[in-house]
């Protein structure tokens, strides 16, 4: 397939130009107008796909639930947004709930030839976080982390666990760190009272990435740091932020940006399984309930604290130019190639470029998707 466009993002730029699409792969860049195209999109910008490695579910179904048809479903539908590849991610839950979720993660992503985003993987959020810090996780399932208990947990989801979210204050001897670190599963700080200083030596024993800044950890102030303060300080350490503006205000997000620059801060979703209704509409999360506010956060019923949201990634990005003033290529970046970078998967996702993934999005300027391309594939042509 070739189609082209006179907004077409490469190398950190919109240009005018032709994309060749063939056997899953991008297999050349023309110039405009050099060979007779598939479909033209005039002057609409096409960047590339969105990756979100932070979403619990969405269209009734949680990750936790392990409903294949759930995932297939969620997977076929998330490509609305743009969202071409993610990581499935569970809550914190008691050791039979996580089998049976990992599992089920594992077996979908064997399934051949099935439409929407590719499944990269599986974010394991919790349990092993801080009590005081757990947000809307359940605290009733909260543990300490052993490797040997996680060893089982990725020989389950048959190695597909490829972020964990932990409190590495309680990581005895950053072990499991450590054994992420060494086995190649990414180590984000997140619900965790970790001091500036406990953050630091995580880093240095492997922790990567930070969890939802600003949300579910210890906060900065000018005498004690905690993590925000090391997702502000500690430059190459990558950092998660929920752009819904519900989470943090659009100023938030602009100092934030601000401070990570264009290769290190990442867009996420939080997604929550409520993804997909409206407004007064009530799920069960972690065994509690909660409800969708108008404005489109998530909420505890019991103690109407945050519990995710239900933001769609390309909104994300609208949120991101539009009202928190982060410049385009920045606020892109942390939906492409940061989090493919972060995933080791910059090498064949993230942008615009020969071999590459054909993994496309086709946005109209008010950040609506016109068209999604996943592995070379429409999925929302109608």
């Amino acid at each position: 397939m070739l189609i082209q466009s006179k907004r077409i993002y490469v190398g950190g730029d919109f240009i005018p130009a032709q994309i060749e699409m063939h056997d899953k792969k991008i297999t050349a860049i023309y110039a405009y107008g050099e060979k007779e195209v598939d479909r033209d999109y005039g002057n609409k910008r096409i960047v590339p796909g969105f990756i979100d490695i932070h979403c619990h579910g969405a269209y009734g179904f949680d990750t936790n639930y392990a409903d294949p048809e759930g995932l297939r479903k969620w997977k076929e539908n998330i490509v609305q947004e743009g969202v071409t590849g993610f990581l499935a991610t569970t809550i914190t839950e008691l050791n039979p709930v996580l089998t049976k979720a990992v599992q089920n993660v594992a077996a979908v992503k064997k399934e051949e030839n099935l439409p929407g985003a590719e499944i990269l993987g599986i974010h394991f959020e919790g349990p092993y976080l801080d009590m005081k810090f757990k947000g809307a996780q359940p605290p009733e399932a909260i543990v300490k982390g052993t490797v040997e208990e996680f060893k089982q947990y990725q020989k389950d989801a048959e190695g597909l666990i490829k972020l964990i979210t932990l409190a590495p204050e309680h990581d005895e001897d950053f072990a499991l760190t450590k054994y992420c670190a060494e086995t190649g599963v990414v180590v984000s700080m997140g619900h965790t009272g970790a001091t500036f200083e406990q953050a630091c030596l995580a880093v240095a024993n492997g922790a990567k990435s930070i969890t939802h800044t600003f949300n579910g950890q210890s906060p900065f102030t000018h005498r004690a740091n905690g993590l925000v303060g090391a997702a502000f300080r500690l430059h190459d350490v990558y950092s998660e932020v929920i752009c819904d503006c519900n989470h943090s205000t659009p100023e938030a997000l602009n100092i934030f940006f601000k401070l990570k620059g264009k290769d290190y801060g990442i867009m996420v979703s939080d997604g929550l399984m409520c993804k997909g209704f409206k407004a007064g509409e009530r799920f069960m999360f972690g065994g509690h309930e909660i409800e969708i506010y108008p404005d489109g956060s998530a909420h505890l019923i019991e103690t109407k604290s945050l519990a995710g949201s239900t933001l769609k990634i390309n909104e994300g990005l609208r949120n991101l130019v539009e009202r928190a003033q982060v410049p385009f290529e920045v606020a892109l970046n942390s939906c492409t190639i940061n989090p493919a970078r972060l995933l080791g998967l910059d090498n064949r996702l993230g942008k615009i470029a020969y071999n590459y993934d054909a993994d496309l999005v086709v946005l109209n300027d008010d950040y609506t998707v016109e068209e999604t391309f996943c592995k070379g594939l429409a999925q929302l042509h109608k």
